[in-house]
C-alpha cells in the first residue's frame, strides 16, 4: 500500500512536503476549512516549487467555499507549478461550512461541481449559473497562467453513505474518507461506486484510486494502547467525531444516536465543557477551535478506546501491518496520516512500516 500525509496549511509547510518527499512518501495533503486553518492553495504552492516528484492534494474543498470558475483557477495554477501532480479533493463540506456554523451541500451540488471542475481543468467550456444567469465559461488564457494539458486527479469525499460514492462512479473519481477503517464499509463504498457508474463512459486518464485519512501510533515494547502518548496521537481525530456529533445533536437523525452510552456520555461532556450546546447558534465558534490540532492534557479522557480504534490505527508493527493488508484487500491504495505530535517522525514511522 502506498503512504501520505495530510497536514493543516501553515507557514513552512513546505519543508514538511520536502521531507515527505524524500522519505518516499507519495501525497502530501492539505486542509481546506477556511476559519480554522491557512489557505491550502497558498501554502500548496510553495509545497509545489519546494518538492518536484510528490503528489500534491486538496483534501477537501467544496462548492459551498469556492465558485467552480475560481477553484479550477486554483487547480489548474496549481497544476502549471507541478504540472501532472496535482489531486483535487472534493466533499459537501461537512467540516468546512459546519466550522462557519452552516450546513453541508447536497450530492447533487456536489456532483455538478466535480464535473464543471473536470470539465474547466481540462480547458473545456461549461456552463456557468448564477441565479437566472447563465454564460458559458472557460479558461481565456492558458499556457504559462494556467496548466490545462496535464490531467488533475479527482477525488470525492465519502463518509459513510453512498451517495457520493455515487457521484465518485458517475463522474469517473477516486474515493477519499477519513478515518473509515471498516474494510465492511469500504466495500459497499466501492459497490456504491461501480454500481453508478456502470453505464457511464470512462475516461482512459481519469484514475479512480481510494484513500483513506487516519492516524498512525506504534507502540513500544510493553506500551499501554491506550496511554497518554497514543490518545495524544490518536486525539485529534476522536475529538473531531465528537465535535460533529455535538454540533449535530439536536438533528432529526442525530449521528450522535449511532453512538454507544459512553461515547454519548462523552459528546455531552464535550458540549459542557466548551460552554455550549446542541442548539446554541453560536456553538461552531466553542466546538472547532484547534480543530485537527494536538489536544489538550484535560481532554484526554475525551478520547475513549473505543473511538481510538475505529478510527485510528494504533498497535505494534506486526498488529498495524495486519491491519493495513486488511484494508488493502479492502481496496485502499493509500493511506494518509494526519500527524500532529511530531510530523517528521510520525512520517518517517509511515514510511518504514509500510516498506
Amino acid at each position: 500500500m502506498r503512504a501520505g500525509v495530510v497536514v493543516t496549511a501553515h507557514p513552512g509547510v513546505e519543508d514538511l512536503a520536502v521531507q515527505a518527499e524524500e522519505l518516499g512518501l507519495h501525497s502530501f495533503w492539505l486542509n481546506d476549512t477556511p476559519m480554522v486553518h491557512g489557505d491550502p492553495f497558498v501554502a500548496l504552492g510553495l509545497c509545489a516549487k519546494a518538492t518536484s516528484r510528490i503528489r500534491l492534494g486538496i483534501g477537501v474543498t467544496s462548492p459551498a467555499l469556492r465558485s467552480a470558475p475560481a477553484a479550477a483557477s486554483g487547480f489548474a495554477s496549481l497544476n502549471a507549478l507541478a504540472p501532472g501532480r496535482i489531486i483535487c479533493g472534493i466533499g459537501t463540506g461537512n467540516t468546512a461550512r459546519r466550522t462557519l456554523g452552516m450546513r453541508p451541500t447536497t450530492a447533487a451540488t456536489l456532483e455538478s461541481f466535480t464535473a464543471a471542475l473536470q470539465d474547466l481543468c481540462a480547458g473545456r467550456t461549461i456552463e456557468y449559473r448564477e441565479g437566472d444567469r447563465v454564460r458559458d465559461v472557460r479558461f481565456l488564457h492558458t499556457g504559462a497562467h494556467v496548466n490545462t494539458a496535464d490531467p488533475i486527479e479527482f477525488v470525492v469525499a465519502a463518509l459513510l453513505g453512498p451517495k457520493a460514492a455515487a457521484v465518485a462512479g458517475r463522474r469517473g473519481t477516486g474515493l477519499i474518507s477519513f478515518g473509515l477503517l471498516d474494510p465492511t464499509a469500504w466495500h459497499a463504498l466501492h459497490d456504491a461506486r461501480r454500481h453508478a457508474a456502470h453505464d457511464t463512459p470512462r475516461d482512459p486518464d481519469s484514475r479512480t484510486d481510494s484513500y483513506v485519512v487516519t492516524a498512525l501510533h506504534i507502540l513500544d515494547e510493553d506500551e499501554d494502547p491506550h496511554g497518554d502518548a497514543a490518545r495524544d496521537a490518536t486525539g485529534h481525530l476522536v475529538l473531531s467525531l465528537l465535535a460533529f456529533a455535538a454540533d449535530t445533536a439536536a438533528d432529526a437523525h442525530a449521528f450522535a444516536e449511532q453512538l454507544g452510552p459512553e461515547e454519548r456520555e462523552a459528546v455531552r461532556r464535550l458540549l459542557d465543557r466548551r460552554g455550549t450546546t446542541a442548539t446554541a447558534p453560536d456553538r461552531h465558534t466553542k466546538l472547532y477551535p484547534n480543530y485537527l490540532e494536538r489536544i489538550a492534557p484535560e481532554d484526554r479522557d475525551l478520547v475513549l478506546p473505543s473511538l481510538m480504534n475505529t478510527l485510528a490505527l494504533v498497535g505494534t508493527r506486526d498488529d498495524l501491518r495486519a491491519r493495513i493488508a486488511t484494508l488493502e484487500q479492502a481496496g485502499i491504495d493509500e493511506l494518509l496520516i494526519q500527524p500532529v505530535i511530531d510530523p517528521p517522525t510520525e512520517m518517517a514511522q509511515l514510511a518504514k512500516l509500510l516498506t
